[in-house]
């Protein structure tokens, strides 16, 4: 029997996991990070367009502060976020930053004087101030008031992971790769680490914590058309379900508008950010038509939705991989997009054949919404802990944190794996440091055995079923029935078809009977997990019968705050259940800095208001009418909330004595 100890066990090797095991390495914790890949080589590193924070550097940034930050991040939710959260994560982003910048992130910085940008399609002048000269910059992105998206160049994800990948190989984090954790070690509610399968020699080493913090990333895998990497398969989600953790809003699912046909890969949002535009089969660029106001920066699920209904009304253009739309960036020049989207110029050379420098529809490249980004998880409280497992954590895109609610403002993800590392991780830290813990080696050698048992009997497995053909199947149900429209009769569908599949996973037949470097033996005991993910994605989406967000339903077209404000709780209540239990956690609109309006974008009036949202403006409007003093003091008589205190002091910006 194989045993490993260790203060802090993190499964995850991308920015959200090597964050948080520089935070716990800081306190002089012994940690493991458990990596699928070489940690440099994670998603967090296909992170293209930028990392949002409230610097307020650039002429187009002046005068963002925190409050902007919040009021965008909110909207973008569509209402569906915990606000408390979103506070934390706005002011501790400036800090996380410069933090950055300090480990060697090469952030694009601002040039004093005059400047060509592209603006609305017309090149235009602007002029930096001299005393903004050598700061970090920014760029537009989508749903966002303020040039607040830091970048450098469009590599940002992979110079972030870099540097904090070498910072916390300095500290001396252990990272074990080529490893994949396939169940939790839990007792009474109570997390004790997990077991892991070794991906080089098939053999499983259990790692006993006194805190577990998984970090591994989205679920897009379970859809046919996805932008995530091979790797995202939702498996650190699918242990906690078989351990009998909740997860929270799987229905919310981001659809990214920018992914190039065919292969799928992400041209980032900095393309419209700089100045694009998306065109249709006639070259004509149709987003001010649907949103005159944020035009082609709307938030991303209104984006991708618009660009679908004009493909509807035979506006799309053909091709041997479908219809699909134009993106033209030509118009920012080639030195631009030789500068500063080198990498989306590579990307469409390689692959399409094309040069987006190109001008004159030549260079215009194929683009087409699909699955980016996964806004529900692991539900975890505001301090990373998971509500209902103690000494589990999850921070990054694999924890309902949660900052994003039903939609994901662009640069708010790659902000979000840092900043919850640096939050969360201090606080996992903190739990680590005072949770001793006492386990029974034989508890432990029981959860070994059983996962060599199950490993061991899907070999035998001699059924009917061939797990390629359910995995494929699973993605094209969810690809076709939980897509970015949605109605009652194909979630109805889309659920009883997965059930189907979930119980076929039973009856496989696996030809190669081999432990080692077996694809099929890791494909059986991966399917069943990631089944169980798209369950709770398309029952949670087939009982909530409202429209927020990314979550659009034909059949209900409003948003419907009156009934549907709250939170999904999906999670297995017995281990041999075809289907997850749902319940809900209400959102407290009395508690709220900012109760549910109208978007800013998307259609006016498309909601069913909750009559306490006025009661509570009537609040917030009387005590910032009677308020004397500063905007920290009027935000927390609004909604105070908890975050330490180095994190809490005040960002510098420029100009801001005048605050």
């Amino acid at each position: 029997m194989k045993i490993k100890y260790t203060d802090s066990l993190i499964i995850g090797g991308g920015l959200a996991g090597l964050r948080t095991a520089i935070a716990t390495s800081a306190k002089g914790l012994s940690t493991i990070v458990i990596s699928l890949v070489p940690v440099k080589r994670s998603h967090s590193s296909a992170a293209q367009g930028g990392m949002q924070s409230s610097l307020g550097n650039c002429i187009m940034g002046e005068g963002d502060n925190e409050d902007v930050h919040f009021a965008d991040t909110v909207k973008g939710s569509d209402w569906g976020c915990d606000q408390e959260v979103v506070r934390m994560f706005v002011q501790t982003a400036p800090k996380a930053i410069r933090e950055l910048a300090s480990w060697g992130v090469p952030w694009n910085r601002i040039k004093k004087g005059d400047r060509e940008v592209v603006i609305n399609t017309k090149k235009t002048t602007i002029t930096e101030k001299e005393e903004a000269h050598g700061l970090i910059n920014a760029r537009d992105f989508g749903g966002t008031k303020k040039w607040r998206t830091c970048y450098t160049a469009d590599a940002t994800g992979h110079t972030m992971l870099y540097a904090v990948t070498n910072e916390a190989m300095r500290l001396g984090v252990q990272i074990e790769d080529k490893k994949e954790a396939i169940s939790l070690i839990t007792k009474d509610g109570q997390c004790f680490g997990a077991i892991v399968r070794d991906l080089k020699k098939g053999g499983l080493t259990a790692y006993v914590a006194k805190g577990t913090l998984i970090a591994t990333g989205g679920y897009g895998r379970i859809y046919k058309q996805s932008t995530n990497a091979t790797i995202c398969k939702g498996t650190g989600h699918a242990i906690v379900l078989n351990a009998g953790g909740y997860m929270g809003n799987m229905e919310a699912i981001q659809f990214h508008p920018t992914p190039i046909v065919p292969s799928g890969i992400l041209l980032t949002e900095g393309c419209r950010g700089d100045g694009g535009v998306l065109r249709d089969k006639d070259g004509y660029r149709f987003m001010p038509d649907y949103e005159p106001e944020k035009k082609d920066l709307a938030s991303r699920d209104v984006v991708s939705r618009r660009m679908l209904e004009h493909i509807k009304k035979g506006k799309g253009v053909m091709s041997p991989y479908g219809e699909h739309l134009w993106l033209d960036i030509s118009i920012l020049g080639r030195k631009h997009i030789e500068k500063n989207l080198r990498d989306v110029q590579d990307i469409s050379k390689t692959f399409n054949g094309i040069d987006p420098a190109d001008k004159d529809k030549k260079g215009w490249m194929p683009v087409l919404p699909m699955q980016h980004y996964s806004m529900g998880g692991i539900r975890v409280t505001p301090k990373g802990e998971s509500v209902n497992i103690k000494g589990l954590f999850s921070c990054g895109e694999s924890a309902c944190w949660d900052m994003h609610g039903f939609n994901r403002l662009g640069g708010n993800s790659v902000s979000e794996t840092v900043v919850a590392g640096m939050i969360v991780g201090d606080y996992f830290g903190d739990f680590c440091k005072k949770n001793n813990i006492n386990i029974d080696t034989k508890m432990v050698e029981d959860e070994l055995n059983k996962q060599d048992d199950y490993l061991n009997n899907l070999l035998k497995l001699d059924g009917d079923e061939n797990i390629y053909d359910i995995k494929n199947e699973m993605r094209i149900i969810m690809q076709n029935f939980v897509g970015i429209f949605r109605n009652g009769k194909d979630l109805k569908i889309a659920v009883e078809k997965l059930k189907t599949l979930l119980q076929k996973s039973k009856n496989i037949k696996i030809k190669n009977k081999c432990r080692l470097l077996n694809p099929e033996l890791e494909e059986a005991y991966k399917v069943p997990m990631m089944l169980k993910v798209a369950l709770c994605v398309a029952k949670g989406a087939r009982e909530r019968t409202e429209s927020r967000g990314a979550h659009h339903r034909e059949d209900f077209l409003k948003r419907d705050d009156k009934n549907w404000l709250n939170r999904t709780i999906s999670y297995w209540k017995n281990e041999d259940d075809l289907e997850p239990t749902l319940k809900y956690e209400k959102l407290d609109i009395m508690k709220m800095e900012m109760p549910p309006a109208f978007r800013g974008y998307g259609k006016k009036g498309n909601s069913i208001e909750n009559p306490i949202s006025q009661k509570r403006q009537n609040e917030v409007d009387k005590i910032t009418k009677e308020h004397k003093g500063d905007r920290y003091e009027l935000q927390e008589k609004l909604m105070p909330y908890e975050l330490q205190e180095i994190y809490k002091e005040k960002n510098q910006r420029l100009g801001d004595e005048n605050e």
